[in-house]
């Protein structure tokens, strides 16, 4: 199969963690960026992509690249795309788009007018044009134009990849999975020891610790990528690339991976997303305070937590008692335990009283957050 340039977005920081995911799944020339990594591949990687990343957000296929400075411009580059190659005017479509540092600074215009030239070219050629569904389009496309640059490209994904399916109900503030996945991975943590989360909230670091502990890919129950509505879309080989991954999931987690939290609303929905996600007999969730935590008996393991940072749950003020307790909680009880705090309140983490061995700068949507190491 001809190999093919490609291009999985992420959220900023997380790019070395993807970068690191593609070369495990056997991609070359794999080139971490702003924003997401670019690689290469033949189509069976393509759809391993789409079933197996934990970090990306959406995989592209770029078609094309110009500098355009105005929606005309926009226009007549892609009107020369030859499109009888992507899609018919039997399929629908969906042009997503974003614009930043351009002249062109209507993203909704930018895309309307790529969707025009598309579908002016169909009437041109076969008289028909294909229709657009915005809300499950056989072929959906996603324009990003930064600095006067534009670049096209096919959306392999459909919906985000973050939207496992198992979270319909969110508490406060949520971590979304693709974020929760990056932070297990960069703990190192990859099931051979206990795993928990003393602030769970609604089971996210649970949930993916134990999807990845358990080899399970997290697009494993997905109903739709958006490749399966492609020209080009192979029954057959997705057939058997999604069978040979289910037959590697394991059937039970090789170290235990646990979750509390204070609020009984949070371990409800925890404990309902984890059922969801096919692994609720295997994750055990508890109402705790963070203060009263106790690592279990045993080997120790990693603990991973994402504490309120008073950017939208609660005040600054309020929550300085709560990073003091969470720094003596480590000291007292947690000795050989490696512990991994993320918060985006560095005024905060410093209430915790210990020095961090490591600190990875990540965001959390717009919020500039460290992913801080304790050796205890």
């Amino acid at each position: 199969m001809a190999a093919t340039r490609y291009f999985a977005t992420c959220g900023r920081g997380i790019e070395p963690v993807l970068g690191d995911e593609l070369r495990a799944l056997g991609a070359s020339d794999v080139e971490p960026g702003r924003g997401g990594v670019a690689f290469t591949g033949d189509q069976a990687l393509l759809y391993q992509a789409n079933l197996w990343l934990r970090t990306a957000v959406r995989v592209l296929v770029p078609i094309f690249e110009a500098t355009v400075t105005s929606p005309d411009e926009l226009y007549q580059a892609v009107r020369g795309i030859d499109w009888s190659r992507y899609l018919t005017p039997d399929h629908t479509l969906a042009v997503d788009c974003n614009v930043r540092d351009s002249s062109l600074t209507h993203s909704k215009y930018a895309a309307l007018r790529t969707k025009d030239a598309i579908c002016d070219q169909f009437v041109e050629r076969k008289g028909r044009r294909p229709s657009v569904n915005v809300d499950e389009p056989m072929v959906k496309l996603n324009l990003h134009v930064h600095r006067d640059v534009a670049v096209l490209s096919l959306d392999s994904s459909g919906d985000s990849l973050h939207k496992r399916g198992y979270r319909p109900i969110q508490t406060k503030a949520p971590l979304n999975e693709a974020l929760a996945a990056a932070l297990v991975l960069l703990t190192g943590w990859r099931g051979e020891s206990p795993f928990v989360d003393p602030m769970c909230g609604s089971g996210t670091l649970p949930i993916e610790a134990a999807w990845l502990a358990l080899r399970r890919p997290p697009g494993l129950t997905r109903k739709r990528f958006g490749f399966q509505g492609w020209m080009d879309y192979d029954v057959a080989l997705w057939a058997e690339l999604r069978d040979e991954a289910r037959q590697q999931v394991l059937k039970r987690l090789p170290a235990a991976v646990l979750g509390s939290d204070v609020r009984r609303d949070a371990v409800e929905f925890a404990t309902r997303n984890a059922r969801t996600a096919g692994i609720g007999h295997l994750l055990k969730f508890t109402i705790q305070d963070a203060r009263y935590f106790r690592p279990p008996e045993g080997p120790p393991g990693v603990m991973v937590c994402n504490p309120p940072y008073g950017e939208r749950i609660g005040e600054e003020k309020e929550l300085r008692p709560l990073y003091r307790a969470l720094g003596t909680v480590l000291r007292e009880r947690c000795g050989g335990w490696k512990a991994f705090v993320f918060t985006g309140n560095q005024r905060l983490a410093r209430e915790i009283g210990l020095t961090p061995v490591e600190a990875t700068p990540l965001f959390n949507g717009k919020i500039p957050c460290r992913l801080l190491r304790f050796e205890v």
